[in-house]
């Protein structure tokens, strides 16, 4: 041992989200080594031979006095860069008005277009910046932002251009995603064949082109955009080179799962009406299934995703907020991961590794989400005596440290 580390803390619990036999793939009384960003080794605090050697090559050392270190969230599906809120449309669904219906008033999601082209770039920043900071305070270090906020060219390039920016403002990795394929706006004249033309003809190539987003993906439901419109935009994102994520059976069983799957899609996301017969087409293809409770809640739903189906599939389930201002304004990836725990009855080991390892796996990411030799130095650090308490208790904790890349920020 003659390598140098910018970092080393030691005497912490690390739940890895290793797949071991232990329970989130924990580690008693470790410590962690850091250099350049990247975890390059763990070992055992309980070896005193081991450990003073790690602290005599170690820049910086940290006690981490008995805390678990657990690998930095992954948000992995949100909608927060938007202009203005729908308070007043949280008011009529607790009067009676359901999601469809609002959709058809006008409301919903094109009233959000409406805010959103209003808004000038200076302006998204600002308040992406105030919601995205929530997310970080609770030790999310990588976030997804989907676009379909603009359903023009300008404004969805300004949507993805504010949400790339993020990184420069909060200790954060962000990743991309175009939902161009979101509504119909207004301007098409409810002309869903006609819009999709400009989706993929018009927006995607350019998208593309710039480099402004990591992948595709599309509502594809009652409201929202049939399997043949969902085809054309996935074969028009393969055709620039770039991964495929979907909407699905959130309203009803569209079978837009099993076209995501044959796409391998790196996720099919909400399913709360996902047949059990299409789950082995999930499990066949590597498609993470994400589960998005908070939407499940705000629009007080029955129809429950097929767990139970899915863990028999082995088919990795990933939580996330899907912040956004109308069916789910959630703020908070441990309240999402309670209420997986709550509603749809997950584990509190299966909601975290919902919130890192298969988080990162639902956007393509192989280098974080776990805590081992190579991947990537983003971790949190945690005062509670199980990781179970992080699922169990809503708003009772917060980070004692977080650490991205490497750095504690």
């Amino acid at each position: 041992m003659n390598t140098r580390y910018d970092t080393l803390i030691y005497n912490v619990h690390i739940a890895s989200m290793q797949a071991t036999d232990a329970p989130y793939g924990q580690f008693k009384n470790s410590a962690i080594a850091i250099n350049d960003g990247v975890i390059v080794a763990l070992a055992s605090a309980a070896n005193t031979e081991v450990l003073a050697e790690f602290k005599a090559l170690s820049d910086n050392v940290i006690d981490g006095k008995q805390q678990w270190l657990l690998p930095g969230f992954v948000d992995c599906h949100t909608h927060l860069v938007y202009g203005g809120n729908r308070a007043t449309e949280f008011e009529l669904r607790l009067k009676g008005a359901s999601y469809l219906e609002i959709a058809q008033r006008g409301g919903g999601i094109k009233g959000t277009v409406s805010h959103t082209r209003a808004a000038d770039k200076d302006t998204l920043l600002s308040s992406a910046i105030k919601r995205a900071s929530r997310l970080c305070e609770e030790g999310v270090t990588t976030l997804e932002i989907k676009s379909g906020y603009g359903l023009d060219l300008d404004t969805e390039v300004r949507i993805l251009q504010v949400a790339k920016e993020l990184e420069t403002k909060l200790p954060l990795s962000v990743r991309t995603t175009y939902l161009g394929a979101h509504a119909v706006p207004s301007d098409f004249n409810d002309n869903a064949d006609a819009y999709i033309d400009f989706v993929c003809q018009d927006v995607l190539p350019h998208i593309a082109k710039q480099k402004l987003a990591d992948a595709v993906d599309v509502f594809c439901e009652s409201i929202g955009f049939n399997l043949s419109q969902t085809e054309r935009v996935f074969n028009t994102a393969r055709s620039v080179g770039l991964p495929v994520k979907a909407h699905v059976e959130q309203l009803s069983d569209s079978k837009g799962a099993l076209l995501a799957a044959k796409f391998n899609a790196q996720s099919v996301d909400h399913i709360e009406y996902l047949a059990e017969c299409d789950v082995p087409a999930l499990a066949n293809n590597g498609t993470v299934a994400v589960l998005l409770p908070g939407a499940f809640y705000y629009l007080n739903e029955e129809q429950k995703p097929p767990i139970d189906v899915l863990r028999h599939h082995n088919v990795p389930m990933a939580i996330a907020t899907d912040f956004n201002p109308g069916s789910s304004p959630l703020a908070s990836i441990l309240t999402a991961m309670n209420m997986a725990c709550v509603l749809f009855r997950l584990s509190p080991e299966e909601a975290l590794r919902g919130i890192t390892v298969y988080g990162a796996q639902a956007l393509g990411l192989n280098d974080r989400g776990i805590i081992d030799v190579g991947y990537m130095a983003d971790f949190t650090l945690w005062d509670i005596d199980t990781p179970a308490e992080l699922a169990y208790c809503i708003n009772g904790h917060r980070p004692a440290a977080i650490f991205k890349g490497g750095k504690r920020v």
